[in-house]
């Protein structure tokens, strides 16, 4: 139930950003305009397509709240983590275009006109900040890549708003550039690090905050089991992680006493951050041909 109410959280907390972020992308296109800035009608495009990244998250993150069927007998949950990919994907294309149009002017400086950039600076700041603290509330990794969308406009703006104060008192057009290399590449590190994450839950990775021998010792301690083999443990989006494992019994145990056993151990893994845990009993003895193989 509560994971259930964590997807309608994040499906709501990514249309707030959707809908804020096409707000405020059709007045940089108007902004952009009306003061014959191109750096902002640049950035315009910019948030177009963080619009359309997001409202492709808002997509996904419906789709895995999808019950489980035929097709995906797991549930639609990694439809989520799929819009975190794309997303981190869409990210890195739109900061190496920025990284090509900020490196020259690193050289060939512009003096852009400070007006009424001043003023859709504090928008900017305004409207993706609200959007990013939305996000910042959520669980998902989903959220957390279109948060770095979001900061990068906020961080973006930041640079904006700095560089035309300055510039607007002082001769020192160089100073958008840097800003702008230095928030794409800090951008590009947390992406680098949200992918690396993905990768692994995608590979069937176990969850980094879980322990295997840890997971292990907590079954052994059990009165009524001898060992442990098959452990598997891997996460269907970050959140829920899911458990396979066979049991060896010290002795035959009686349907009713197995039965007891076994919500021992998935009331140990719940504690332990596992929702579903699939055991298998064996009788001291048993020949396991998964053991032999895995």
């Amino acid at each position: 139930m509560a994971h259930h109410t964590h997807y309608n959280e994040s499906e709501k907390n990514i249309r707030t950003a959707f809908f804020l972020n096409l707000f405020f992308t059709i007045i940089e296109f108007i902004g952009g305009f009306l003061t014959n800035s191109m750096a902002i009608l640049s950035d315009a495009v910019h948030d177009l397509g963080d619009s359309f990244s997001v409202g492709l998250s808002w997509y996904f993150q419906r789709m895995a709240k999808k019950g489980r069927d035929e097709e995906y007998t797991y549930g639609y949950k990694r439809f989520s983590l799929l819009g975190a990919i794309i997303n981190s994907l869409i990210l890195i294309v739109g900061s190496v275009v920025i990284l090509f149009n900020a490196v020259p002017r690193l050289f060939h400086p512009e003096q852009p006109d400070s007006g009424g950039m001043l003023i859709l600076a504090v928008l900017g700041v305004a409207i993706n900040g609200a959007a990013v603290l939305r996000l910042k509330r959520g669980h998902s990794l989903n959220e957390r890549v279109i948060s770095l969308h979001l900061l990068e406009d906020v961080l973006g703006w930041v640079a904006i708003l700095i560089g035309a104060l300055v510039m607007h008192f002082v001769d020192v057009p160089i100073l958008d550039p840097i800003l702008s290399v230095a928030i794409t590449l800090y951008v590009l590190f947390h992406v680098y690090k949200n992918i690396k994450e993905s990768l692994h839950i995608i590979l069937q990775g176990a969850p980094i905050d879980i322990k295997m021998d840890e997971i292990e010792k907590e079954i052994l301690s059990l009165d009524d089991v001898d060992g442990v083999h098959d452990l598997h443990i891997w996460s269907a989006d970050g959140e829920y992680n899911v458990m396979t494992v066979h049991v060896v019994l010290k002795q035959a145990l009686s349907m009713d006493k197995l039965h007891k056993l076994k919500n021992e151990i998935r009331e140990k893994m719940q504690a332990m951050k596992i929702q579903h845990s699939t055991i298998e009993f064996e009788t001291p003895g048993e020949n396991c041909e998964m053991e032999e193989c895995c």
